[in-house]
């Protein structure tokens, strides 16, 4: 499968589980059949199934992933045994859950092995370069110190990341989320160049949760 432009992603990490991460992907995959948007959805491994079940517009993505084979690897994430599940993309190098290159190198290619889209995750201008030469599928270019913050990338790191990952590879989509919590942030964002965005805290601490998506989708919607 391939994303279209322009994209979004909820991603509620750790915050939510069970049935509240359950009604958040019930909301999202609503509002992205309503804005005609790829909705990219991020949950706590054991919930995923029943999120894959519960919803036909969103794209299931696990927050990480090993880069192992079938076989010996207690306490992994098995690639194979994503796929198995319905879940369709893996977000990796989060700040939150970082990889050596090596590590990285690898992962991106056994996800490629099974079918997975890669959705990787870069800090600086040399990383987002660095991180480009291994092709994912999407990268997510976010400065680690405004990660949950309420504080977007200033325009300046958004061109100049989002300039190194194209002058690599300009079939890699390219995400900026750091701090994006409304529908001025997501216009600021687009109208710099990214092709999608999306957001954690400012979905999940917001006093309604539809509201907030919509907000952001409707602003999206703008760039298609």
């Amino acid at each position: 499968m391939k994303i279209r432009k322009p994209f979004f992603i909820v991603n509620p990490k750790s915050y939510l589980y069970g049935d509240k991460a359950i009604k958040l992907a019930k909301i999202s995959d609503k509002l992205a059949k309503k804005y005609d948007i790829d909705c990219i959805f991020t949950g706590q491994l054991v919930d995923l199934p029943e999120i894959a079940k519960e919803t036909k517009n969103l794209i299931i993505t696990a927050q990480h992933m090993d880069f192992l084979t079938p076989g010996r690897g207690m306490g992994h994430v098995l690639p194979e045994a994503l796929v198995n599940q319905g879940i369709q993309a893996v977000v990796l190098n989060h700040a939150e859950k970082p990889l050596t290159i090596a590590e990285l190198d690898m992962t991106i290619k056994r996800a490629k092995e099974v079918g997975l889209l890669t959705i990787t995750c870069s800090d600086t201008v040399e990383q987002c370069r660095a991180i480009a030469e291994l092709n994912p599928d999407v990268m997510i270019c976010e400065p680690d110190s405004l990660i949950g913050t309420g504080n977007s990338s200033n325009e300046d790191y958004i061109r100049t990341t989002t300039e190194a990952v194209r002058e690599v590879n300009p079939n890699i989509l390219i995400m900026q989320a750091a701090g994006v919590s409304t529908g001025d942030d997501v216009e600021k964002i687009m109208k710099l160049g990214a092709d999608g965005t999306g957001g954690t805290s400012g979905i999940i601490k917001a006093p309604s949760w539809k509201d907030k998506i919509s907000e952001m989708m409707s602003a999206l919607v703008k760039f298609k």
